[in-house]
């Protein structure tokens, strides 16, 4: 499917000798009937900026402004990719801005209008780490209505599972507590180029006005990632440092002592996290 006149992936690949590098997470995918799906998944795009973090040869950008977006603001720390992107940027004049940077370090706000929605085949390196920063932010909500990532699949299952579940830990928490979750979408490795060792999958997350249930966002994020970092423990043996009578403040909360985190749900989290911060 022709969703623009500017060339197929392929072609644009090979006249730019972009061959993906692994170093830098990189795994293209090529079916423009894919990424105007993943496009889709985020919802209407028209009046809204989209900040895309590694776009490589654009796919993906391609699918974003043909599907409406007010503008796309796409940072690339790989050079290689530029000329792409500038071929991109001609076909939709004063609709796509690069900045060539590491999204870790690059500040995107002064060029974000409002409503901002993240898209983006996030490299393998650094999706969960730049996951983890858009959800806790300084304060909420946050600059962005939406993020719709793609990641290895089992990161995405940890994203959306609930409490008895293996993959219910720190990320689910930390989504489910400000987000509505939910994988929109999933890709089998053959969608990509290099093919990767497993499955992908696209998260879409819709930013609460407000948390789910009140608790201090520090002390919520020490209680969890206590809890987690010793999951097959009892909570009153993973939790001890917390306070000296720890026992006493789960019981308080409704949380039995010899509970797992596993097994421990959202609310009740924040309910702990509020009664050690009083």
């Amino acid at each position: 499917m022709a969703i623009d006149a500017l060339p197929p992936l392929r072609e644009v690949i090979a006249a730019h000798g972009l061959s993906a590098k692994k170093a830098l997470g990189q795994n293209f995918l090529l079916d423009l009937n894919l990424t105007s799906k993943i496009a889709r998944a985020a919802g209407d795009l028209t009046g809204a900026d989209v900040l895309e973090i590694g776009p490589g040869p654009g796919g993906l950008t391609r699918g974003l402004l043909a599907s409406g977006a007010r503008k796309v603001l796409a940072v690339e720390k790989d050079a290689r990719c530029l000329p792409a992107l500038a071929e991109i940027a001609e076909a939709y004049p004063g609709r796509l801005e690069v900045i060539e940077g590491d999204a870790l370090e690059v500040d995107v706000l002064a060029q974000l209008r409002a409503p901002v929605k993240v898209v983006a085949n996030l490299p393998y390196n650094v999706g969960t780490e730049l996951l983890v920063r858009w959800l806790t932010p300084e304060a909420w909500p946050p600059y962005w209505a939406s993020l719709t990532l793609m990641f290895q699949r089992e990161v995405a299952e940890r994203i959306v599972a609930q409490p008895g579940t293996k993959a219910y830990g720190r990320l689910a928490l930390l989504a489910q507590w400000r987000c509505e979750a939910r994988i929109a979408v999933t890709l089998p490795p053959e969608a990509f180029t290099p093919p990767p060792k497993v499955a992908s999958a696209v998260v879409h997350l819709e930013a609460l006005p407000a948390p789910r249930f009140p608790a201090d966002a520090a002390m919520l994020e020490r209680v969890v990632a206590r809890a987690f970092n010793q999951r097959r423990k009892m909570l009153r043996a993973a939790l001890k440092g917390l306070h000296p009578e720890i026992e006493d403040v789960l019981e308080s909360v409704g949380i039995p002592p010899t509970e797992r985190a596993e097994q421990v749900s959202l609310e009740a989290f924040c309910a702990l996290a509020r009664a050690l911060k009083g």
